[in-house]
């Protein structure tokens, strides 16, 4: 008897971040303190990280260590958060740095940017209007 598997893990979305990273162990430091991340997984190879799992609220984070074939690359998410002031300042607590101070955005947002230790870009934000 065969079951059906569904094609994504639990707690997965469609779309799933990946970050690939030249030191992916202080990008697990840098989200767990930022952003209070629950590390899932964290498989590692020689003292690098082959494949790291982390939660930010309801949403699943993957990311890696770089290794041939695969280059450090850095990439962005935009966060969405209840208090987009508090998460700004714990994220340059955490090591980040400022990319543009929290602002009110036209777009119907209050709306900050962080630059993680591994260059990622973090578009942290709380909604202030219903839209979309």
């Amino acid at each position: 008897m065969t079951s059906k598997v569904h094609h994504a893990p639990n707690g997965f979305g469609t779309i799933t971040p990946y970050f690939i990273a030249e030191d992916a162990e202080r990008l697990l430091v840098f989200v767990k303190q930022a952003f209070d991340a629950e590390e899932i997984e964290c498989v590692r190879d020689g003292g690098k990280i082959q494949h790291g799992l982390v939660r930010i609220g309801d949403s699943m984070l993957e990311f890696s260590s770089s290794r041939p074939p695969w280059s450090a690359m850095p990439g962005a998410i935009h966060l969405y958060v209840p208090d987009v002031q508090a998460v700004f300042d714990k994220a340059l607590l955490a090591g980040g740095t400022s990319l543009y101070p929290v602002a009110d955005m036209p777009y119907g947002e209050l709306s900050g940017g962080v630059q993680d230790p591994c260059g990622n870009h973090w578009y942290i934000a709380t909604r202030t209007r219903d839209g979309y």
